[in-house]
């Protein structure tokens, strides 16, 4: 692979496991430094550290957050410019998901919900665009397919993306020239981890794509990598990355 991100400087949200750790793989497998963001997954963090370090060395640094602590974005980017002197771009992966069905939805889940999938993109992407601005850099959003395509029983979470999707196209209109914002919308990549996709829910799920099959974490990776190094003429765009289940109606 040539090193197309050779000394860039990437941050990302969500890094510590499943897609996040996918696409900073692939990031620095092209040259790029990673600020890897987490808020729980300690463990994972401080590993997926040592193996990016062991890779090429001082090329991977961690910062601790609750995204849904505003106060606590803006020391995200100062970190990143403490550690690197730079930004290029930001990948807002990280992401809460759990159903919200009506009748039982509450103001906790609509602040959860909205907060980690809307509420701190948008004030990242706002403390991160002064830096983003004297690299020409970029920004990419983790979105879904159900922004479009609603998803029974998860009300809350539905809302959420969409208003990051409609956020992406936004921000790319008040961010250009010189910051292109675009997001990748995953179709079945992960499961949720708590089983409440069972073997038949799973199963109905990839009978809807044309491809017949899950994906993988890595096609989110190379996905968001080409938004980043390799589409310098695309801003606002959503990349779906979903088997095509987004066009079987």
């Amino acid at each position: 692979m040539t090193l197309s991100l050779e000394g860039k400087v990437i941050l990302i949200t969500g890094a510590a496991r499943r897609v996040g750790a996918a696409i900073a793989r692939r990031l620095h497998a092209a040259g790029a430094n990673m600020m890897l963001h987490y808020h729980h997954s300690e463990s994972d963090a401080h590993a997926l550290r040592a193996e990016l370090n062991a890779l090429r060395a001082d090329s991977a640094a961690l910062v601790q957050a609750d995204l849904l602590n505003i106060a606590g974005l803006n020391e995200m980017i100062r970190n990143t410019l403490a550690r690197y002197e730079r930004l290029d771009a930001l990948v807002n992966n990280a992401s809460s998901f759990y159903a919200t069905t009506m009748g039982a939805i509450t103001e906790a889940d609509w602040d959860s919900l909205v907060g980690t999938n809307v509420k701190a993109p948008l004030f990242l992407c706002q403390a991160a665009a002064p830096h983003l601005r004297k690299s020409s850099g970029s920004i990419v959003n983790i979105t879904d397919i159900h922004a479009e395509r609603p998803l029974k029983n998860y009300v809350v979470y539905t809302v959420a993306k969409a208003a990051l999707d409609g956020m992406t196209r936004s921000l790319a209109r008040e961010l250009g020239p010189e910051i292109r914002v675009n997001a990748v919308a995953p179709g079945p990549i992960l499961w949720p981890e708590d089983d409440s996709f069972d073997e038949l829910a799973r199963q109905r799920v990839i009978s809807h794509t044309l491809l017949k099959r899950a994906g993988e974490p890595a096609d989110i990776a190379k996905a968001v990598y080409y938004l980043i190094a390799e589409a310098p003429f695309v801003t606002g765009q959503t990349l779906s990355v979903d088997g095509g289940r987004s066009v079987n109606l």
